[in-house]
């Protein structure tokens, strides 16, 4: 009786045929191929021959990437445009309310400790009158250092261009004796025949210092209410906005008043660190207007970076006309000095927690802002791009940390439900 097969089935097929295994490799690379040229079918992939006319043309991904970065970097710079046009048309109002913010910044620590002793109305009143009092004196004080030194002024600057007149005529510059003498002269003929358009910049001078009034009578009446209920309007706007949003702009906010306060209170330092030792400096020097001098250089400060080398060479003028060009060369000098200690010592030390911007940044904020608005540019500008950088952070750090409590506890609910990491689902 014949063997049977371990290939044969126990009731056998009279039409079965037993698959050998080279079949069997045929067939399954056979089944192989039809399943990766359905999947070709399914996914063509990407295509770098001749584009289908049908189709249109091909764009590649990076191509798609920065179009879809290019367009919306044109919306977010015209919506910045749009918002700078606004505020140049209404830049007074801007103005006030930046030296309200400056004017809160400065004086809500004191309004807060008098606060515990006396009511918050008599707190803000003192404070503001006691600022407004010492300004005021200072300037006075300033005044009377100008009028008190006005006749030795005169005489010194006299014999100083008498002094700089010899020593330009000498080499290497050789410059005509008479030449400053023609320029006086010339400068006097301007005046005499330009009578009516210096009255009416005169008078347009006048207007101006009307319209720097106005703004600084509505930036005080703007820093009385913030600094008395400031936080309780911030809580009010919070509350006009969307659910969804309040979170984020309350964040926004306190990252920004935080970073603001931050470079105000640092600035006024790096400011009257640098009044005094220009102040004192001149002094010992015998350079006279010692104390406007050290005044310019402080208002001079709140510009970063030029500011002070601005008050500093008109300091030097003035010590080249009155004491000569050595005092001046000393002067100059005392620039150097006083911006390497502004730039590796004050600043890393006062500013580096409330402002973390590279000094090319800081530049390029100073020159594009004097370049729009002027000096209200240049001041503003520097402040306004570590506010908005500060926000930038941290609403980066809130989302990274709001994406990581989503997975801890992601993480906690998959252990308590028996499927951790350690643990595989059933």
């Amino acid at each position: 009786m014949p063997r049977r097969s371990h290939l044969q089935p126990d009731d056998p097929d009279p039409g079965f045929r037993p698959e050998r295994p080279r079949h069997r490799a045929r067939a399954a690379s056979r089944r192989a191929l039809r399943g990766i040229n359905g999947r070709a079918a399914r996914d063509p992939g990407p295509h770098y021959g001749p584009a289908d006319p049908a189709q249109g043309p091909h764009v590649s991904p990076a191509l798609r990437t920065a179009a879809a970065y290019a367009w919306r970097i044109l919306v977010v710079g015209v919506v910045v445009y749009g918002g700078f046009s606004a505020l140049g048309r209404f830049h007074e109002v801007a103005a006030a309310v930046f030296l309200g913010l400056v004017v809160t910044a400065v004086l809500r620590p004191p309004t807060d400790f008098l606060a515990r002793v006396l009511p918050r109305p008599l707190a803000v009143a003192v404070a503001l009158v006691g600022s407004i009092v010492l300004v005021l004196g200072v300037l006075s004080l300033v005044g009377e250092a100008v009028a008190g030194e006005r006749a030795g002024l005169e005489r010194q600057f006299s014999e100083g261009l008498t002094r700089i007149e010899r020593w330009l005529a000498e080499p290497p510059f050789s410059v005509n004796p008479g030449a400053l003498k023609d320029l006086q002269a010339r400068i006097g003929q301007y005046l005499s025949s330009h009578r009516s358009t210096v009255i009416s910049s005169a008078l347009s001078g006048v207007g101006r210092l009307v319209e720097v009034m106005t703004v600084f009578v509505l930036a005080l009446f703007c820093s009385v209410f913030f600094i008395y209920s400031g936080d309780r309007q911030w809580v009010w706007v919070c509350e006009q906005l969307p659910v969804t949003a309040r979170e984020r702009v309350e964040i926004a906010g306190r990252a920004a008043w935080r970073t603001f306060t931050g470079y105000t209170h640092g600035i006024i330092v790096v400011a009257a660190t640098n009044a005094v030792l220009v102040g004192m400096a001149l002094f010992v020097l015998g350079v006279p207007l010692a104390l406007p001098l050290a005044l310019l250089e402080f208002l001079a400060a709140f510009v970063p970076l030029i500011g002070s080398p601005i008050a500093l060479a008109v300091a030097a003028v003035v010590a080249l006309a009155s004491k000569g060009p050595i005092v001046a060369a000393v002067v100059i000098a005392l620039i150097v000095v006083i911006g390497q200690i502004e730039g590796h010592l004050l600043h890393p030390i006062v500013m580096s927690w409330a402002v973390r911007l590279h000094p090319v940044v800081i530049a390029l904020s100073v020159i594009a802002g004097a370049i729009a608005a002027g000096v209200l540019g240049a001041i503003v500008t520097v402040p306004l791009v570590s506010v908005v950088w500060s926000v930038h952070q941290a609403l980066q750090r809130a989302r990274r940390s709001t994406r990581a409590k989503a997975l801890r506890a992601g993480s906690a609910t998959g252990v308590r439900r028996g499927r951790g990491p350690d643990r595989p689902s059933s």
